[in-house]
This record gives structure tokens, C-alpha cells and sequence, in this order.
């Protein structure tokens, strides 16, 4: 299936590991032109190489997207090096996951500054530029933790549903100038940064690692966990031409582990 991504210029954020580095191999798929960007240079570099042995070339952009203005220059790097950002796929930056009785103050303000303003301060410029020039479609991978509230992971739960509010806000204030905004929320997902998770769930229910991943999994409809590369197709179809009319939508992507009427 053509999605219509052919030339146009990606930015993924996040795009060294996991989520986003399957988002960004998902567009290159279809031909676009994609940028990722991240804290570490290593990982960047890393990826970097290993898209280049599949084939393809992205450019790397290491900042600390926590930061406002080193979010901004990042952004104004990868449109002097390759034009104007056509889409926006926000995967950087997660709240570490806290058992619910370790939680301090501090602990919320690092969620927030770890998931939502990393987000947000890539966002405000990209989305600013989509709508003077009247086009452009974001996609906010967010996660499960905004809708679900679970005891190891309130802190980061709390930025996601401010995430998702502001996904839905900005697309009703964009979309008459051509911008659509979207999310997805991803519940486990195989990547590195599932470990923790499973880590802080085993310290709060004192049972092995293995016990609460053998859990998770047969509370799954589904039977198994979600694949980085599931959210990426999902991501890659919301920002085609294909899904012009789906905006501030949020979607659920547990495999049904948690029903709804959303």
C-alpha cells in the first residue's frame, strides 16, 4: 500500500531506540526523508549505522529536548540541513516508573519535565512553522499510563494525560490551518525501556522480574506484547494522507487489555 510519504521530511524524536527507531524505519520504507533526534550521540550514531547497512541515510541530532532553547536550535538544524519538517513524530523522553510509596514532589516535576516538555518544546516551534505554511501532521507516541492509573506509575501517568490534552487541544486550534495532531498510547511495548517497568512492578509486588512479565503477557487478549514495529505502522498511517481527515484522535494500543468506550 502506497501511503503518499515519498520526499516528504520526517523528524522522530526519540528515533535512536525502540518506538522511534521503528518509526523511522517505517518511513524511510515509504520513501520519506527522516531526521531523528535524542539526547545521546552514541545511540544516534548507532542507528545511524545500522539504517545505513539497511540501506538507508537519516540525519542525527543530539539535544536535550527538555531544554527550550536547545530544543528550538535542533529543530532550526534539521530544517537548514533538510528543509522543512512535513512530520513530526514525538518518541523522546519517559518518566521513570516509581512505586507508588517512593514517590516525592521532585518526582513529578521530573515526570513532567522528562515526558511532557520534552514534547512540547519540539512541538511549539515544529507546529508554528506547519501553519504558516498550512500543512503538516504531528503524531505523539504517549502511553497507556495517561488513561490507566497504575501505582507504579502516577508521576509519568500524570504528564501522558497532559500530553493527551494537549494533543487534543492543539489539533482543534491547528487543524483550520492544514495541521493534524494525533497519539497513540502503547502499553508494554519489547524495548529497553519496558525493563524498568517490570523492574518497579517486581519491587512493589515483591515477586521476581520474570513472574511479572509472565503476568502481563496472560492478561493479554492478544497473547503476547506489542512489537515496536506494531506502533510504528499505526504512526506511520496517522501521519499519511491516508488518515487526512483523523485528527486529535488518541489511540488505545494494549491489545485490548483494558476495555473501553473511548
Amino acid at each position: 500500500m502506497d501511503l503518499r510519504l515519498t520526499g516528504k521530511h520526517v523528524l522522530v524524536t526519540g528515533g535512536s531506540r525502540g518506538i522511534g527507531l521503528a518509526c523511522a524505519r517505517a518511513f524511510l520504507k515509504e520513501g520519506a526523508k527522516v531526521s531523528i533526534a535524542g539526547r545521546s550521540a552514541e545511540h544516534l550514531q548507532a542507528a545511524a549505522a545500522q539504517l545505513l547497512e539497511e540501506g538507508h541515510s537519516v540525519g542525527g541530532y543530539s539535544a536535550d529536548l527538555g531544554d527550550p532553547r536547545a530544543a528550538q536550535n535542533m529543530v532550526d538544524a534539521v530544517q537548514a540541513e533538510s528543509g522543512p519538517i512535513d512530520i513530526l513524530v514525538n518518541s523522546a523522553g519517559a518518566a521513570r516508573r516509581t512505586p507508588f510509596d517512593e514517590l516525592r514532589p521532585q518526582n513529578w516535576q521530573d515526570a513532567m519535565q522528562a515526558k511532557f516538555f520534552t514534547y512540547i518544546n519540539v512541538m511549539d516551534p515544529v507546529i508554528k512553522g506547519m501553519g504558516e505554511r498550512g500543512s503538516g501532521a504531528i503524531v505523539n507516541v504517549i502511553g497507556m499510563g495517561g488513561k490507566v492509573a497504575t501505582p507504579t506509575h502516577l508521576a509519568g501517568g500524570a504528564a501522558n494525560a497532559a500530553l493527551m490534552l494537549a494533543t487534543a487541544g492543539l489539533a482543534a486550534a491547528y487543524g483550520p490551518r492544514g495541521v493534524r495532531v494525533n497519539a497513540v498510547n502503547p502499553a508494554l511495548t519489547l524495548t529497553d525501556r519496558m525493563a524498568e517497568g517490570i523492574a518497579a512492578d517486581a519491587r512493589l509486588r515483591k515477586i521476581p522480574e520474570a513472574d511479572v512479565l509472565r503476568d502481563a503477557q496472560s492478561r493479554l487478549p492478544l497473547g503476547r506484547l506489542a512489537m515496536p514495529e506494531d506502533i510504528a505502522n499505526v504512526v506511520v498511517f496517522l501521519a499519511s494522507p491516508g488518515a487526512g481527515y483523523i485528527s486529535g484522535a488518541i489511540i488505545s494500543m494494549d491489545g485490548a487489555a483494558t476495555p473501553m468506550v473511548v
